[in-house]
């Protein structure tokens, strides 16, 4: 699995994504409920459900995403709320921000699509390098005690995505477990403030090395 063609395979289902998947994700409004800053970023900003709770809490937001299709989705969202967002392609091992930039940053359900274990690691480095002393940020991933998955250890697999016309996409993922999540926090240049499990999902709340 390339990158490349994780961005085809997003390329392919991002309309029928952003029609199915609206609403935000409820950990992600609670990591942002006390929380504000100037510059706010969600890489692997989809169809913009979380950019937009982003632009709630910073003056400027920016949106990056490997897939055209996903980022036309995110601007169309932006349009119709009425919200500010700036919209990149880029790759989340490397993102097109600058050193010390930004103050709150969402990085969910992505992680988990980077297809081998220095490019996860790559990107939770990019993340740390782009974050101000003071910001925070939250990363998801997929756990292995989500309900589709019978199993103790980490893996790769894929997941069908299936269109409206019947036909079925399938969309790598690595499967996180917990101490696999944290030794990849731990590898990279993020410090951990807090690890839970909701959902099928592992997330942290971290911030850059001091």
């Amino acid at each position: 699995m390339t990158r490349r063609a994780v961005r085809d395979t997003y390329d392919r289902i991002a309309t029928h994504f952003a029609r199915t998947r609206p609403a935000p994700w409820s950990e992600v409004e609670d990591f942002l409920a006390d929380r504000t800053g100037g510059l706010g970023l969600d890489v692997g900003v989809g169809n913009g459900r979380h950019a937009e709770l982003l632009a709630t809490r910073c003056a400027t937001v920016v949106g990056v995403d490997l897939s055209h299709a996903a980022l036309g989705e995110a601007a169309a969202r932006s349009d119709a709320g009425g919200f500010g967002l700036s919209l990149v392609v880029g790759d989340a091992t490397t993102l097109p921000i600058g050193d010390d930039r930004v103050d709150l940053a969402v990085y969910v359900a992505t992680l988990h699509h980077l297809p081998t274990p220095e490019l996860r690691v790559a990107s939770l480095d990019e993340l740390a390098r782009v974050l101000r002393p003071a910001a925070r940020a939250i990363v998801s991933a997929w756990s292995v005690t989500h309900d589709r998955f019978d199993a103790e250890a980490g893996f790769d697999t894929t997941v069908g995505w299936t269109l409206p016309d019947g036909e079925v996409v399938d969309r790598f993922y690595h499967i996180y477990d917990g101490e696999e999540f944290a030794r990849d926090l731990d590898a990279s240049d993020l410090v951990r403030e807090s690890t839970f499990e909701s959902r099928g999902n592992w997330y942290a709340v971290v911030g850059p090395e001091q």
